[in-house]
């Protein structure tokens, strides 16, 4: 059972007014239970503060930990508790396949209902967790309610993770899975011309690259792309009209020694530390470079898929989620943009907790029905 009133989704279903944010076109949607500027939501808040971001430093010392028990520690602290909202039989399946050496795992799911229907729409889901974490099992609950409230198929990736297996293996995955389901959509009972693909954070980035590669190699397999707060560049200097800035969050004084924690995913560091902190994806910073890992940087968003782009006041992400689905407008691709305010990174990781969470899978469904 939801933590939460229904009113509150109803709440925030009702906001559709469009503001102007440099030039991007934004539904900016408040939160039920905070009318203040500046403060976080507070049943994040409440949550937050149970989280790493809250906790209090230990006056214990720390255990030096090796780099692989940091790495497995890094991916243990990813995500957080979600709900099964559904109120009808979700059918799942698993697949396992190898792409060019790679086995991927593909979770399906979809209603019982629809079983036998043949051209439903489809919507594949690239988890987030910084290119080396992030589980299917966090977003599966959010899958299923996309599943039931678009009466769709939808598909849930489990890509190779770095530093294991660095760029361009988790992309390849995702753009090989999708590309699997494309071709043998007749089998899935789907309509191959009503795929959706979405993911959040890192899965954010790799949508946006599959879709750009689709385009590119001229397949235009995905009708639309969903980029939940995503890092669409890892180059945060000389981007003309992007620029990073820590007046553009208003934050309230009682929070300034909190909110800022949140901010450090997408806030520029100096050549070096962008290479410490992504050198496990791409191993030089001429990679970062590349339109597969920046799509940002690509010379081109002419004729990319639809877009529904989607932030959280409270993420570092916020900026670059908003500029780039303004320049995707500019080059003429349909944009929805939705800000969430009161929220931080990977808040569809609290389904169930946070209205704003069931708000986006619905949101989701009704872009989907667009196409």
């Amino acid at each position: 059972m939801k933590k939460y009133e229904q009113s509150a989704v109803e709440f925030l279903q009702s906001q559709n007014e469009i503001t102007d944010v440099h030039g991007a076109k934004v539904v900016i949607k408040a939160s039920p239970y905070e009318k203040r500027g500046g403060y976080l939501d507070p049943l994040v808040f409440e949550g937050m503060k149970k989280h790493w971001v809250g906790r209090e430093e230990s006056d214990e010392p720390k255990k030096e930990l090796s780099p692989e028990e940091a790495l497995q520690a890094m991916r243990d602290n990813m995500g957080f508790p979600n709900l099964n909202l559904n109120d009808v039989e979700i059918h799942t399946k698993y697949e396992n396949i190898n792409f060019d050496g790679n086995n991927v795992g593909m979770w399906r799911y979809y209603t019982r209902k629809s079983m036998r229907k043949t051209d439903r729409p489809c919507f594949v889901f690239l988890h987030g967790g910084g290119w080396v974490g992030g589980t299917t099992y966090t977003v599966e609950n959010p899958c299923k309610l996309i599943a039931q409230l678009a009466d769709a198929v939808v598909f849930n990736i489990d890509y190779a993770l770095a530093p294991e297996k660095k760029f361009p293996n988790g992309f390849n995955d995702c753009f090989n899975a999708v590309k699997h389901i494309y071709d043998h959509a007749e089998e899935y009972g789907i309509d191959k011309n009503k795929i959706a693909l979405g993911g959040d954070s890192a899965g954010g980035n790799l949508t946006a690259a599959v879709s750009m590669k689709s385009r590119d190699l001229g397949i235009n397999m995905v009708a639309l792309q969903v980029l939940m707060y995503p890092c669409v560049t890892f180059i945060n200097h000389g981007i003309e009209g992007y620029k990073w800035d820590i007046g553009e969050f208003e934050i309230a004084d009682e929070q300034k020694d909190f909110i800022p924690n949140l901010l450090g995913i997408g806030r520029p560091t100096s050549e070096e530390n962008e290479l410490m902190m992504n050198g496990m994806y791409i191993t030089n910073i001429e990679g970062a470079y590349h339109p597969y890992v920046s799509p940002m940087l690509a010379h081109s968003k002419k004729n990319l898929p639809r877009a529904l782009c989607v932030s959280a006041e409270f993420d570092g992400l916020r900026l670059q989620t908003e500029h780039y689905g303004k320049l995707m407008a500019e080059e003429g691709v349909e944009v929805k943009t939705i800000r969430y305010k009161g929220m931080p990174h990977a808040f569809i990781d609290q389904l169930g907790y946070l209205p704003q969470a069931e708000d986006l899978c619905i949101e989701i469904a009704k872009a989907m029905e667009l196409m």
